[in-house]
C-alpha cells in the first residue's frame, strides 16, 4: 500500500493512501462455493464457468487452458505443477482480459450467406478526411485507420486536379486539401482485409468527365486486379452475400450522365456550425431524438435511366452495385419494382422526416434493398447522429464520420463489436420478414418486455496506471462515478448513475441496476465513467458500448476505451450481468 502526496498550497500538503482493489463480497462467496480448503482446482473452475458464467460449451480442457494461461500471464512459477487458484488469484482472474463480456477470441458466428441487404454494414463517410469537413487535410491515413477498426464501406469523393489530367480525392467546395486517388486505392488494397476477410465496398461520389472516368477505371483495375468484383449485370434480383464476396473489393456509385459540379461552398464562404460534439463528449443519446416536424414527401431525387449514361464501358463495368437516384417522393420510391434490388441514399434529416410518416414502409423496403444514410451538411466538425434511427428501420449503411468522437460514434463501435468484429452484423429476423400476423416491425409500437438485464457495478481499477496522478484533480485523487444504460428503441433507452466515490483511484460502488428490454436484439449497453468536478464540467474517465445480444452472463472484466474508441491499457470495471 503506497501513498500519494498532493500540494494544496506552498505550505500545505495532503496525503492519500493508495489502496488495492478489495475482493467484493459476491466474489468471496462464489469462491467459497466453488473451492475446497481455500483452493480452486481446474474442476472447480470448470464448474464455476459453466454454472455462473454461462459457458455451457466449455470443456474441462478449455478450463485447464484458461487457468494455465492466467497463471502463466501473471508469472507464477511452476505453472504446470500448480493448477489451483487461491482467492486473490481468482479475483485477479475475474479482472483479467481473458474474462471478457463478449466472446473471446472474437469469432464470426452468424450466417454470412444471406444477401447484403440482410446485414448492418460498418460504413464510413468522407473516409479520407483527417478532421473537420471544411478545412482539414485529405489523406489515406484515415482510410487505413478505419479499415484497421473493421470499417467495411469507404467513401471517396472524386474530383479533377487543377490541370484536369489526374483525379484527386477531396471534399469539394471546401478548403480541404486533396490526396491523390491512387494513394487511397493502394491504401485500401494493402489494408482492406487486416481486420476482416469480408468484402470492402468503395462508394464513389463522382465529379469527373468521361476522360477521367477512363483513368479511374484503369487505376482501379490495375490496383485491385482479381480482387475486384466487376459488373456482370446492371441490376441484381437480390444482392450477393458477404460470404460470396469474401476477400473482394466492390465498387458502388451512380452511373453519371455528365460532369457534375457540387453546390456546396459556391458562395466562397465557410460557415462553422456548433454541433453536439463540441460540448465535452457529446449530447446524451436521448437528446439526439428526431426533432423534425411531420412533412410530406421531401425526397427530390429522380430515377436515372442507366441506358442513357455515357460513361466509358471500362468505367461502367467497375460498378458492381449501382446507386440510384429515385424520383418522385418517398411514397413513390418505397414502392419500386420488386423485380430487382436497389441501392439508394439519403441524408439523416430526410430519413428522420421519412420515418415519421413511412416508418414501416422503410422497414419493408430495406428487407431487400440497400439504403445508405449519411450526415447532414451542417455537421462541419465531423460530428455524427443517432445511428439507431437507421438501424431500427433496417438501414444497412449508416454512414459515419469516423474522424470524430462522442456518444454516437461509441454506439457505432459497440454495434460492430458483434459477430466477431467482422464489420457485418445480421439484422434481427423481425427486420427481414413479416411476422406471422402479417405486420411489419414498427419501432414506435410499445411491445411487451422480452427480458430484463440486471447489471451490477462492483469496482474499477487501472486509472492510476494509465493517467498521471494530477490528470483529474491537482489537489486529490479522482472522484469517480459510472453512468450506465441502454441505447435502443425508444421505450428501451435509459441512463442511470452510481454514487460518486471520493478521492479514490480504485472506487468501489457495489450498485445494481435493472433494464427491462422490449427489443433486446437492437439494444446496446452503454458504460461511461466520469470524474466529478464541483467547479467545472466533469472529466472523462472511459467508456465502452456492448451489444446486449452477445453479452455473456456472470462476473466480467469490462475494459474501457478513450474518446476515440482505443482501449486503455489498464482501466477496467468489474461487473455482473444476468438476464431474467
Amino acid at each position: 500500500m503506497s501513498k500519494q502526496t498532493y500540494r494544496v498550497c506552498l505550505c500545505f500538503k495532503r496525503r492519500f493512501r493508495m489502496k488495492e482493489a478489495e475482493v467484493p463480497r459476491d466474489v468471496d462467496e462464489l469462491f467459497a462455493s466453488y473451492s475446497e480448503n481455500g483452493s480452486m482446482s481446474v474442476d472447480h473452475l470448470h464448474r464455476f464457468l459453466k454454472e455462473v458464467q454461462g459457458e455451457e460449451k466449455l470443456t474441462r480442457e478449455d478450463a485447464e487452458a484458461l487457468m494455465e494461461s492466467f497463471l502463466s500471464e501473471h508469472k507464477h512459477k511452476n505453472v504446470f505443477q500448480r493448477r489451483t487458484l487461491y482467492i486473490k488469484d481468482f479475483f485477479r482472474f475475474l479482472l483479467s482480459g481473458i474474462n471478457a463480456p463478449l466472446p473471446l477470441p472474437p469469432k464470426v458466428h452468424q450466417d454470412m450467406n444471406c444477401p447484403l441487404s440482410h446485414y448492418f454494414i460498418y460504413t464510413g463517410h468522407n473516409s479520407y478526411l483527417t478532421g473537420n469537413q471544411i478545412s482539414s487535410d485529405s489523406s489515406e491515413e484515415p482510410i487505413i485507420e478505419a479499415l484497421k477498426r473493421g470499417v467495411r464501406v469507404i467513401e471517396l469523393d472524386m474530383w479533377p486536379n487543377s490541370s484536369k489530367d489526374d483525379v484527386h480525392i477531396m471534399h469539394g467546395g471546401t478548403l480541404t486539401s486533396p490526396v491523390k486517388l491512387i494513394n487511397c486505392l493502394k491504401a485500401i488494397r494493402e489494408h482492406a482485409f487486416v481486420a476482416s476477410d469480408y468484402p470492402v465496398i468503395i462508394t464513389l461520389e463522382d465529379h469527373l468527365n468521361q476522360e477521367l472516368q477512363a483513368i479511374v477505371a484503369k487505376m482501379v483495375h490495375e490496383t485491385f486486379q482479381d480482387v475486384l468484383v466487376c459488373s456482370s449485370s446492371d441490376t441484381f434480383h437480390d444482392f450477393p452475400s458477404p460470404q460470396s464476396l469474401k476477400g473482394r473489393v466492390v465498387i458502388s456509385t451512380k452511373p453519371p450522365k455528365e460532369y457534375l459540379e457540387t453546390k456546396e461552398g459556391e458562395d466562397g464562404s465557410v460557415r462553422v456550425y456548433k454541433s453536439s460534439e463540441e460540448v465535452g463528449w457529446g449530447k446524451e443519446i436521448s437528446d439526439l431524438a428526431m426533432k423534425v416536424e411531420r412533412g410530406g414527401d421531401e425526397c427530390e431525387e429522380e430515377v436515372e435511366d442507366p441506358s442513357q449514361s455515357q460513361q466509358p464501358p471500362e468505367y461502367k463495368n467497375l460498378i458492381a452495385i449501382r446507386a440510384e437516384k429515385m424520383k418522385g417522393g418517398i411514397k413513390s420510391w418505397l414502392r419500386v419494382s420488386s423485380q430487382k434490388a436497389h441501392r439508394v441514399s439519403l441524408n439523416e434529416e430526410k430519413l428522420e422526416n421519412a420515418v415519421l410518416t413511412h416508418g414501416t414502409e422503410i422497414v419493408r423496403f430495406n428487407e431487400r434493398n440497400l439504403m445508405r444514410v449519411y450526415p447532414k451538411a451542417t455537421r462541419l466538425d465531423s460530428s455524427n447522429y443517432n445511428p439507431l434511427i437507421g438501424w431500427m428501420h433496417g438501414v444497412q449503411m449508416v454512414a459515419f464520420n469516423m474522424q470524430g468522437h462522442g456518444r454516437s460514434l461509441w454506439l457505432m463501435q459497440g454495434m460492430f463489436r458483434a459477430n466477431g468484429g467482422c464489420g457485418y452484423v445480421k439484422k434481427p429476423d423481425f427486420l427481414l420478414k413479416k411476422e406471422t400476423s402479417g405486420e411489419v416491425f414498427d419501432p414506435n409500437k410499445r411491445l411487451p418486455v422480452k427480458k430484463t438485464l440486471k447489471v451490477k457495478v462492483y469496482l474499477g481499477e487501472g486509472w492510476n496506471l494509465d493517467f498521471h496522478r494530477t490528470h483529474f484533480d491537482f489537489f486529490s485523487p479522482p472522484d469517480f462515478y459510472v453512468k450506465i444504460g441502454i441505447a435502443g428503441v425508444g421505450c428501451d433507452s435509459s441512463m442511470k448513475k452510481t454514487k460518486t466515490i471520493q478521492d479514490n483511484w480504485t472506487p468501489v460502488w457495489n450498485e445494481e441496476f435493472e433494464f427491462p428490454l422490449r427489443v433486446p436484439e437492437l439494444a446496446l449497453l452503454r458504460v461511461e465513467v466520469h470524474e466529478y468536478d464541483i467547479s467545472d464540467k466533469d472529466d472523462f474517465g472511459g467508456q465502452t458500448c456492448l451489444p446486449v445480444w452477445e453479452l455473456k452472463r456472470g462476473i466480467r472484466a469490462v475494459a474501457l476505451h478513450d474518446w476515440k474508441g482505443d482501449k486503455y491499457k489498464s482501466v477496467r470495471l468489474l461487473m455482473r450481468f444476468e438476464f431474467v
